[in-house]
């Protein structure tokens, strides 16, 4: 019994080991720039896994220096109530969770449909002797489209400290770092260390190498349309930046330049 108890203070110790080392990390962002995230050192390793080098561009900019116009597209696009809530939307991430789930009863549901479609072929296939078809790989292997309820805070704690993991310990730790981010650093802070390290493409991260690699501007000269074009690629920079003028990303840059002049800046 007592070897069960001393594993279990080692591990209570070694918990609240790693919330002061993150909160002396967050601490010490108040002052000094970081200088890379989780996820952008395991896209380094990526990138020199299959390419063999590394394609990085990521230029550090205050606050000041970057577009008010990128800041209301980001809000607006990402979270529009960035300044009022404490880190976490608690109705967002509910409302996400049951579209979630929905999108994955449906996907069960698709992939039941097509395995029963594939059984009653084979079993006529082989009544009939001839070749048994090969299975339909599109159908059972698809997967629900995951929507995100994170705000502006979730992601940036996400970013700096952990893996893409889904599973409820890595949820709970990324509350924990997000109460500590807006404790520690408010929320100013929190927008110019999020839009100096998000990734807006292949080994693109941040505002400037953003407004450089699509507009050849800087940061602080980007417009309202250009802003909400690179706002609406932040759900998925990779796939976006082989289209960036696409009909979707042309429409959805109109709604969100729409909504900017109501996105309040911290």
């Amino acid at each position: 019994m007592r070897a069960v108890w001393r594993i279990v203070v080692l591990l209570i110790l070694s918990s609240l080991s790693l919330q002061l080392y993150f909160a002396a990390r967050i601490g010490l962002m108040r002052v000094v720039d970081p200088q890379s995230t989780t996820f952008q050192r395991s896209e380094m390793a990526r990138l020199v896994r299959e390419q063999g080098r590394i394609t990085w561009t990521q230029t550090w900019r205050p606050y000041d220096a970057i577009s008010d116009n990128l800041k209301r597209a980001v809000i607006a696009s990402e979270d529009g109530n960035f300044v009022d809530h404490s880190g976490v939307e608690w109705d967002a991430l509910k409302n996400a969770w049951k579209k979630n789930n929905q999108a994955q009863a449906k996907v069960d549901k698709i992939r039941q449909q097509a395995q029963e479609r594939y059984d009653r072929a084979v079993a006529r296939a082989k009544a009939r002797g001839r070749a048994v078809p090969p299975p339909p790989t599109a159908a059972t292997s698809a997967t629900p489209k995951v929507i995100g309820g994170s705000t502006i805070t979730q992601q940036l704690a996400k970013n700096l400290f952990l893996s893409s993991e889904r599973n409820f310990l890595r949820k709970g730790e990324e509350f924990i770092i997000t109460f500590m981010l807006e404790g520690l650093l408010g929320k100013e802070r929190i927008l110019t260390v999020y839009l100096n390290n998000v990734e807006w493409g292949e080994g693109v991260f941040g505002a400037q190498a953003a407004s450089r690699h699509y507009f050849q501007v800087e940061a602080a000269q980007l417009s309202p349309l250009q802003a909400a074009r690179l706002a609406v690629m932040l759900p998925a920079p990779k796939r976006f930046e082989q289209q960036p003028r696409s009909g979707y990303i042309m429409s959805r840059s109109g709604t969100i330049a729409a909504r900017m002049g109501g996105a309040e800046l911290p």
